[in-house]
């Protein structure tokens, strides 16, 4: 019986060491390249038949706030400031450059499932997440006003927000038991709506992939 005891307790101690050696909040900041995969459909009439739009990459610094419930499963907040990303004519358009900009905001949250021991020096990790993507300081240039509305007052616009899915891979590699770096690709599922002054509308899948890499502190 002692030493039915002793072995529980044993195993007790070290799954109770394990816990606290993996649980712990962490954060990270870091650099994040975003990459629209644009899908455009047609500018809504009046327009020129085949009017599409396109989005440019921007990369901006990133800050993430992350949280280990056990050795494998980690829930994380990713932040940064907003990326502004250029729009250019696309399809029957294509030749007359950039017709405006936007401002990006899109905080995601993921769900993390960590490979290998807690222990490993390099662990690589998928995670599946929640974007919202909120848009601001829509401006439109001067040939969007003359695709929309030639002679007449500047074409505004505005970029509805969305929410998507983010499906994500990377690894992280342990330094020492506080300190780490992780890079990672994340590929998003966006659709959003453009709409007008001037009463058009364009649909738009943007279905960005992220490359992000990044230095943390767990607590």
């Amino acid at each position: 019986m002692k030493s039915i005891l002793k072995a529980v307790t044993v195993a007790a101690l070290a799954f109770t060491a394990s816990t606290v050696f993996a649980q712990g909040w962490s954060v990270k900041v870091g650099v994040n390249q975003l990459t629209p995969k644009v899908t455009s459909g047609d500018m809504s009439a009046p327009s020129v038949p085949g009017t599409k739009s396109d989005v440019g990459a921007d990369t901006q610094p990133i800050v993430a706030l992350g949280y280990q419930y056990d050795d494998n499963i980690a829930v994380e907040l990713d932040l940064g400031l907003p990326y502004k990303h250029k729009l250019y004519g696309a399809g029957a358009i294509a030749g007359v450059g950039q017709i405006g900009t936007v401002e990006a905001l899109p905080p995601t949250i993921f769900g993390k499932y960590l490979f290998l021991e807690a222990q490993s020096t390099l662990r690589p990790f998928a995670g599946l997440g929640l974007t919202y993507a909120a848009f601001q300081k829509e401006t439109g240039s001067g040939k969007l006003t003359a695709l929309t509305n030639p002679g007449g007052p500047g074409t505004t616009f505005k970029v509805d927000p969305a929410f998507g899915v983010a499906l994500q891979l990377g690894g992280i590699y342990n330094i020492n038991e506080q300190w780490f770096a992780d890079v990672s690709v994340t590929k998003s599922y966006l659709k959003t709506t453009t709409k007008f002054s001037t009463g058009q509308t364009i649909d738009m899948k943007l279905d960005p992939v992220a490359l992000a890499i990044a230095v943390g502190y767990k607590f």
